[in-house]
Protein backbone atom coordinates (compact mmCIF):
# COMPACT_ATOMS: atom_id res chain seq x y z
CA UNK A 1 0.00 0.00 0.00
CA UNK A 2 0.70 3.51 -0.76
CA UNK A 3 -0.15 6.18 1.72
CA UNK A 4 -0.06 9.90 0.94
CA UNK A 5 -0.89 13.02 2.56
CA UNK A 6 -3.99 15.11 0.43
CA UNK A 7 -1.67 17.37 0.16
CA UNK A 8 0.82 15.37 -2.19
CA UNK A 9 -1.99 13.47 -3.84
CA UNK A 10 -3.17 16.86 -4.87
CA UNK A 11 -0.16 18.09 -6.25
CA UNK A 12 0.81 15.01 -8.47
CA UNK A 13 -2.43 15.93 -9.99
CA UNK A 14 -1.95 19.47 -10.21
CA UNK A 15 1.30 18.90 -11.80
CA UNK A 16 -0.35 16.62 -14.47
CA UNK A 17 -2.61 19.33 -15.29
CA UNK A 18 0.14 22.05 -15.77
CA UNK A 19 1.85 19.90 -17.98
CA UNK A 20 -0.91 18.48 -20.05
CA UNK A 21 -0.17 17.95 -23.01
CA UNK A 22 2.98 16.88 -22.01
CA UNK A 23 3.77 14.12 -19.29
CA UNK A 24 4.77 15.56 -16.17
CA UNK A 25 7.30 13.53 -13.55
CA UNK A 26 8.41 13.41 -10.51
CA UNK A 27 9.88 11.64 -7.33
CA UNK A 28 8.42 10.58 -4.19
CA UNK A 29 10.42 10.51 -1.27
CA UNK A 30 9.29 8.72 2.38
CA UNK A 31 9.48 5.67 4.62
CA UNK A 32 8.79 2.26 4.22
CA UNK A 33 6.59 0.83 6.69
CA UNK A 34 6.08 -2.81 7.98
CA UNK A 35 2.76 -2.74 5.60
CA UNK A 36 3.26 0.62 3.22
CA UNK A 37 5.32 2.98 1.65
CA UNK A 38 4.60 6.52 3.33
CA UNK A 39 4.69 9.45 1.23
CA UNK A 40 6.87 12.74 2.80
CA UNK A 41 7.38 14.21 -0.23
CA UNK A 42 6.19 14.29 -3.90
CA UNK A 43 9.02 16.48 -5.50
CA UNK A 44 8.83 17.88 -9.31
CA UNK A 45 11.05 16.40 -11.42
CA UNK A 46 11.89 18.15 -15.45
CA UNK A 47 10.54 16.03 -18.07
CA UNK A 48 13.89 15.95 -20.26
CA UNK A 49 12.66 14.16 -23.33
CA UNK A 50 12.66 16.03 -25.67
CA UNK A 51 11.40 13.59 -29.20
CA UNK A 52 7.53 12.55 -27.38
CA UNK A 53 7.20 14.73 -24.18
CA UNK A 54 3.66 13.97 -24.87
CA UNK A 55 3.83 10.31 -24.42
CA UNK A 56 7.15 9.75 -22.53
CA UNK A 57 9.05 11.02 -19.78
CA UNK A 58 12.33 10.60 -18.90
CA UNK A 59 14.17 12.18 -15.37
CA UNK A 60 17.88 13.57 -16.11
CA UNK A 61 20.46 11.14 -14.01
CA UNK A 62 21.78 14.09 -12.46
CA UNK A 63 18.19 15.57 -11.25
CA UNK A 64 17.92 11.92 -9.96
CA UNK A 65 21.14 12.06 -8.23
CA UNK A 66 20.24 15.26 -6.30
CA UNK A 67 16.84 13.86 -5.21
CA UNK A 68 18.71 10.69 -3.57
CA UNK A 69 20.85 12.89 -1.65
CA UNK A 70 18.46 15.54 -0.48
CA UNK A 71 16.11 12.07 0.46
CA UNK A 72 19.58 10.86 2.07
CA UNK A 73 20.41 14.26 4.02
CA UNK A 74 16.53 13.96 5.36
CA UNK A 75 17.42 10.26 6.57
CA UNK A 76 14.22 9.27 3.88
CA UNK A 77 14.05 7.00 0.64
CA UNK A 78 13.26 7.41 -2.57
CA UNK A 79 9.75 5.36 -2.43
CA UNK A 80 8.05 5.80 -5.97
CA UNK A 81 8.22 7.92 -8.97
CA UNK A 82 4.58 9.25 -10.77
CA UNK A 83 4.03 10.68 -14.30
CA UNK A 84 0.98 11.58 -16.21
CA UNK A 85 -0.89 10.05 -18.74
CA UNK A 86 -2.34 12.78 -21.11
CA UNK A 87 -5.34 11.87 -22.96
CA UNK A 88 -5.31 8.07 -21.78
CA UNK A 89 -5.76 6.13 -18.83
CA UNK A 90 -4.05 6.02 -15.65
CA UNK A 91 -2.72 2.40 -16.35
CA UNK A 92 0.86 1.51 -17.16
CA UNK A 93 1.87 0.88 -20.81
CA UNK A 94 4.36 -1.39 -22.52
CA UNK A 95 6.95 1.67 -22.23
CA UNK A 96 6.06 2.00 -18.85
CA UNK A 97 7.01 -1.51 -17.48
CA UNK A 98 10.06 -1.30 -19.89
CA UNK A 99 11.18 2.27 -18.41
CA UNK A 100 10.93 1.00 -14.66
CA UNK A 101 13.79 -0.15 -12.95
CA UNK A 102 13.11 0.81 -9.09
CA UNK A 103 11.87 -2.69 -8.14
CA UNK A 104 10.22 -2.29 -4.74
CA UNK A 105 9.13 0.99 -5.81
CA UNK A 106 5.67 2.34 -6.36
CA UNK A 107 4.88 3.61 -9.88
CA UNK A 108 2.06 6.69 -9.60
CA UNK A 109 0.40 7.24 -12.98
CA UNK A 110 -2.79 10.24 -13.14
CA UNK A 111 -4.66 9.97 -16.24
CA UNK A 112 -4.98 14.00 -17.55
CA UNK A 113 -7.98 14.73 -20.28
CA UNK A 114 -7.87 17.56 -21.53
CA UNK A 115 -8.67 19.58 -25.55
CA UNK A 116 -5.06 19.52 -26.60
CA UNK A 117 -6.78 16.78 -29.47
CA UNK A 118 -9.32 19.53 -30.56
CA UNK A 119 -6.67 21.81 -31.73
CA UNK A 120 -7.33 24.49 -29.20
CA UNK A 121 -4.26 26.71 -28.83
CA UNK A 122 -4.47 26.90 -25.24
CA UNK A 123 -4.78 23.02 -24.17
CA UNK A 124 -5.73 22.72 -20.94
CA UNK A 125 -6.24 19.47 -19.39
CA UNK A 126 -8.31 18.11 -15.69
CA UNK A 127 -6.83 14.84 -13.99
CA UNK A 128 -9.58 12.45 -13.66
CA UNK A 129 -7.74 9.13 -12.52
CA UNK A 130 -4.74 8.01 -10.52
CA UNK A 131 -3.52 4.59 -9.61
CA UNK A 132 -0.52 3.15 -8.01
CA UNK A 133 1.89 0.02 -9.19
CA UNK A 134 4.29 -1.79 -7.24
CA UNK A 135 7.37 -2.73 -9.32
CA UNK A 136 7.85 -6.30 -8.24
CA UNK A 137 10.31 -9.36 -9.36
CA UNK A 138 13.67 -9.76 -8.71
CA UNK A 139 15.44 -7.85 -11.72
CA UNK A 140 15.12 -7.06 -15.56
CA UNK A 141 14.21 -10.78 -16.35
CA UNK A 142 10.83 -10.87 -14.22
CA UNK A 143 9.75 -7.36 -13.23
CA UNK A 144 5.99 -6.92 -13.38
CA UNK A 145 3.64 -3.61 -12.49
CA UNK A 146 1.21 -5.02 -10.35
CA UNK A 147 -1.95 -2.85 -8.95
CA UNK A 148 -1.34 -1.05 -5.17
CA UNK A 149 -3.92 0.44 -3.16
CA UNK A 150 -3.70 4.27 -2.40
CA UNK A 151 -4.57 5.52 0.80
CA UNK A 152 -5.16 9.34 0.87
CA UNK A 153 -4.70 10.64 4.81
CA UNK A 154 -5.27 14.22 6.11
CA UNK A 155 -1.88 14.35 7.17
CA UNK A 156 1.86 12.23 6.87
CA UNK A 157 1.30 11.38 10.37
CA UNK A 158 -2.82 10.14 10.34
CA UNK A 159 -3.67 6.39 9.05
Amino acid sequence: MLRMAQVHFDAIRQHGEETYPDECCGVLLGRIGDNAKIVVEAIQAENTRTDAAHNRYEIAPWQLIRIQQQARHRELDIVGFYHSHPDHPAEWSKTDLEEAHWIGCSYVITSVVGNASAGIEAAMGRATKTNSFLLTGTGEEDKRLEHEPIEVMASVGAR
